[in-house]
């Protein structure tokens, strides 16, 4: 009987990390719920810039999938979540990440567009984290450190941003497998 119980309390202890991805030190739930659907981790990769550890992402759908095409046109909302890891990752930095994102994966987007969602981050510190989520119907939301940072209509917008990560000329080949459950 006391071995039974050690082995029950063993499992509850063990259970919040069975319950969660990590990868870096940074650890993210399993699933989280938008616009009342639940989303699961589908993977996390660690966008790497030469040697600095720039930040951990985190994709969120519906369903899993290891396919890039699938996780961009499958229905429903879905969610990136970056959680930072240097303080290297200024805003001049980052807007020229950005650009170059959707210049080689949606270069048909909205330049006004991709100012506005620019416009919404700013320097990046070691824990800070964007949660970008896309919302059918509604558009694409930022959240900066847990704070509203404003949205951008249109689906289209939406499934651009998705590409910069999960397109053809993601930042790296690492990040992309590891949103993609591949690593």
């Amino acid at each position: 009987m006391r071995r039974l119980m050690v082995l029950a309390l063993a499992m509850v202890l063990a259970a919040p990390v069975l319950m969660a991805g990590e990868l870096a030190g940074v650890t993210m739930p399993d699933q989280v719920t938008v616009a009342g659907k639940t989303l699961q981790l589908n993977g996390m990769g660690l966008r790497k810039k030469l040697w600095i550890k720039v930040y951990v992402g985190g994709l969120y759908l519906e369903k899993k999938t290891h396919s890039a095409e699938e996780a961009l046109n499958m229905p429903g909302p879905k969610q990136l979540v970056m959680h930072f890891l240097t303080k290297k990752a200024t805003k001049k930095r980052m807007d020229a990440a950005w650009d170059e994102g959707f210049e080689k994966n949606a270069p048909g987007t909205s330049k006004v567009k991709i100012e506005k969602f620019k416009a919404m981050m700013g320097d990046m510190h070691p824990g800070d984290v964007v949660t970008l989520t896309f919302i059918p119907g509604e558009g694409t939301h930022v959240v900066v450190n847990g704070k509203e940072a404003g949205a951008i209509q249109g689906d289209e917008f939406g499934k651009a941003v998705f590409s910069v990560y999960l397109g053809p000329e993601p930042p790296t080949e690492d990040i992309k497998d590891g949103l993609l459950g591949k690593e």
